[in-house]
């Protein structure tokens, strides 16, 4: 048979091109085999034609960064982790996310199990169990976490213990002096203190789910809260509730002029932000009594500027309030604007008068002469 020119020249090329493609192959199996990212899991059986690592945390710590690559480009989170822990692939998304943004923020990154522990409980902040299972999907040992918390050396003097709560949901903002906040039962502070039954119901919520009986999951859900925590589905966090009285001022109550404005400040300057509280006491109606901190900004000095609440100087004799007050008053802001504001403390003396049946600012005395009997004139 013969085989004219062309037809070699072009048989020559096609092999020139696979023995290319070929080197090109060979190289890339190289780098791969070069790379410390395994393509599975630590706790999955090892292929030999991976590297070997010099230990199970080694090959764990070269799984996470591949796993974070591989989240970056893709979203997707991988598919051995639900083995390990009772939340939804979406929760893990969430958690990818975030030790994806404290891994990129790091300086120098982690470069030992060790560390790439300890970065992932800062970044996740989830409870002890979860964080568990998720350091044992990648053969990490939990981490002992030194946590950077000011101490009572740093704090103004009376303040018994400080909070670090999570973002301030704008509905529980009561009015201009009041809210409730969730601290994180992560938090050092909080995390062995959390009763059993508690733990106990947790653990039984997330079982629930995961078998998609919502009825018991419901019903465990209000157990929790009675208990005075709150769970959080989206993130998987369980939080203790507080109850907060701002220290030193007194806002307008809801029914008064301007409360709805002044709770609307209020709500402006801390929703959806985590607070920072130096807690004094606790007054009789169980409140924790503090002064707030939102991002640097200190919460009473603005609602006193910006005439949304009085001096309460009754119970605090902090000359700067009393200036912040006078600073407003003077201006015409806020309440300061209406002609005859009414003190909330008088109105509520008011009110608690009108419910007892006396008129307003009566006293014993004029009760007393009211009720005598009137001898008639002659």
């Amino acid at each position: 048979m013969k085989i004219s020119l062309g037809t070699s020249l072009i048989g020559l090329a096609t092999a020139f091109t696979l023995f290319k493609m070929g080197n090109i192959i060979l190289r890339c199996l190289k780098a791969a085999c070069d790379d410390d990212t395994p393509a599975s899991p630590p706790h999955q059986p090892s292929d030999p034609s991976r590297p070997q690592f010099a230990s199970p945390a080694a090959a764990g710590l070269a799984a996470l960064r591949h796993h974070l690559l591989n989240f970056e480009t893709t979203s997707q989170v991988p598919e051995g982790l639900s083995q390990y822990v009772s939340v939804s692939k979406k929760a893990q998304a969430k958690w990818y996310a975030k030790i994806l943004a404290a891994w990129k923020e790091s300086n120098p990154p982690p470069r030992t199990p060790e560390e790439a522990a300890s970065l992932v409980a800062r970044a996740l902040q989830v409870q002890r169990d979860v964080l568990a299972g998720f350091l044992q999907f990648y053969s990490l040992r939990f981490p002992q976490i030194q946590t950077q918390v000011s101490g009572p050396s740093s704090w103004p003097e009376g303040v018994q213990f400080e909070l670090h709560t999570l973002p301030v949901d704008a509905k529980l903002v009561g009015d201009g002096d009041g809210m409730t906040v969730h601290v994180n039962t992560a938090d050092p502070r909080e995390s062995s203190v959390v009763p059993i039954e508690v733990q106990e119901a947790v653990i039984e919520r997330r079982q629930a789910r995961a078998v998609k009986d919502y009825t018991r999951a419901d019903a465990l859900k209000n157990r929790i809260k009675d208990a005075g925590y709150r769970m959080d589905d989206k993130e998987d966090i369980l939080a203790r509730e507080y109850r907060i009285r701002l220290r030193g001022i007194d806002a307008p109550e809801m029914n008064m002029e301007y409360g709805q404005e002044s709770k609307d400040a209020l709500t402006k300057l801390i929703q959806g932000k985590p607070l920072t509280i130096h807690v004094y006491e606790e007054d009789e109606f169980g409140r924790l009594v503090g002064d707030v901190y939102c991002n640097g900004v200190f919460v009473q000095e603005k609602m006193l500027r910006k005439g949304c609440a009085w001096h309460y100087e009754k119970y605090d004799k902090r000359p700067e309030f009393a200036q912040w007050h006078r600073e407003a008053q003077n201006a015409g802001r806020g309440l300061w604007a209406y002609p005859n504001p009414v003190a909330p403390w008088t109105f509520k003396w008011e009110e608690r008068n009108k419910k007892n049946g006396h008129k307003p600012y009566q006293n014993r005395r004029n009760v007393q002469r009211d009720q005598r009997v009137r001898i008639p004139a002659y």
